[in-house]
């Protein structure tokens, strides 16, 4: 998969060279879009739509160290970027997280469970999309772009409450006002479900690459995942079920 795609998302290294020799030779970047890149699913599908759109050498992307269990998260995020060919990706690190929750994902042995009658698995992250979404949109207010992409649904989720629309519309206001900058909070997937986003990477010629590119699973097990935490089983029953309604099959490396 290291060639062209369908619509030329995903660049050969011939193509990477130009673009990297471009900028050393010290020419302005145009950012026109900011993606918040975690690494899964989710965030790399919107990267490749924000790249589609944008075209890469005007897209940037952000990933956070907040103290999750997977350091691994951070060296997907960066080969997503490599291979997606974007103009800038920023690491940046909020390490005063841990003084300020506790939570199954920040934990080292804390075991992952959604308990009887529980919204959300222990694994939710207090306002983490508030924070992350905040300091992207201040980066991308330094790059001169107005979009801001996050992978969130409230359509196919784990019932986190930074996952909704009317979240993303207030914060979205909120950071308008703070920033007194016209960004726009764009969210492809919030009304999508995994089935959905699925069908979308397949029509962007990105399958292989979410299948085996990417780190969704709680337990830190990159491409197909554990298959028992949360975050596996939506994933992987929402793949279930676009491979049985489009007779495609899953990649042999999955």
């Amino acid at each position: 998969m290291a060639g062209k795609q369908e619509g030329g998302i995903i660049m050969n290294s011939k193509r990477r060279k130009e673009r990297a020799a471009k900028g050393k030779a010290g020419m302005e970047k145009d950012i026109r879009a900011v993606v918040v890149l975690s690494g899964g699913q989710d965030s790399a599908t919107c990267l490749a739509l924000a790249v589609r759109k944008h075209g890469a050498e005007r897209v940037a992307a952000i990933t956070f160290r907040y103290g999750q269990r997977h350091a691994l998260e951070t060296k997907y995020a960066k080969g997503l970027a490599r291979r997606f060919g974007v103009a800038e990706h920023k690491i940046v690190s909020l390490d005063f997280y841990g003084q300020l929750t506790t939570n199954a994902l920040m934990s080292k042995t804390a075991k992952i469970v959604k308990k009887k009658g529980a919204r959300c698995p222990n694994t939710v992250v207090e306002g983490r999309n508030a924070f992350f979404l905040l300091a992207a949109g201040v980066w991308a207010k330094s790059l001169g772009a107005t979009d801001l992409y996050t992978g969130v649904s409230e359509a196919d989720f784990s019932g986190y409450p930074d996952c909704r629309e009317v979240f993303i519309r207030a914060q979205q206001k909120m950071m308008r006002l703070a920033l007194d900058w016209p960004i726009k909070i764009v969210t492809p997937f919030i009304h999508m479900s995994k089935a959905d986003e699925w069908a979308l990477a397949d029509r962007l010629g990105i399958l292989d690459v979410i299948e085996n590119e990417t780190l969704t699973c709680y337990n830190g097990i990159p491409g197909k995942g554990c298959g028992k935490c949360p975050s596996c089983k939506l994933r992987n029953r929402g793949l279930a079920e676009y491979l049985s309604t489009s007779g495609r099959k899953p990649s042999a490396r999955a």
